[in-house]
């Protein structure tokens, strides 16, 4: 039980960890990333593969930068994963039509047919979270807020 004097020990220290929103968005982070990591393994995909994929399965044949651009990562990170999906027969990697210097990304017949068995990743998110879809909503739209102001 608390009281009126841990309140006021809490208010005057700014450095205690439970004051921290960068703990609170770690610590869920890593939960999120856990029930991820469980629901993942039947698709055979880490997490930044199955962002790379999202981005795909929205709109293919993408340039990696153009990926990069989505998911905030630089190129050296995305061509090793780009590499993985391709490997695994999910994606194919060439240069661009339209631009010899970048590389366009396409999904596979694999590649395509995979989404069909994700589909239900984000109802089974929520389910975990125990949140329905209008905090769902309202909770990423937050993050995505203060996403925008620390990336001003």
């Amino acid at each position: 039980m608390t009281t009126d004097k841990d309140d006021k020990k809490a208010q005057a220290s700014p450095l205690l960890l439970d004051q921290q929103l960068c703990f609170a968005l770690y610590s869920a982070n890593l939960a999120l990333h856990k029930l991820y990591r469980q629901l993942l393994a039947q698709l055979d995909l880490t997490y930044p593969q199955y962002l790379v994929m999202l981005v795909l399965w929205e709109r293919d044949d993408v340039t990696v930068s153009d990926i990069g651009e989505r998911l905030f990562l630089d190129s050296a990170t995305l061509t090793p994963l780009l590499k993985r999906l391709e490997a695994a027969g999910l994606v194919n990697r060439q240069r661009s039509r339209k631009d010899e210097r970048q590389v366009a990304v396409t999904l596979t017949d694999q590649g395509r047919e995979l989404r069909h068995k994700a589909v239900g990743l984000p109802q089974a998110v929520s389910c975990a979270a125990a949140c329905d879809v209008d905090r769902m909503q309202a909770l990423k739209k937050e993050l995505e807020a203060l996403r925008d102001s620390l990336n001003g």
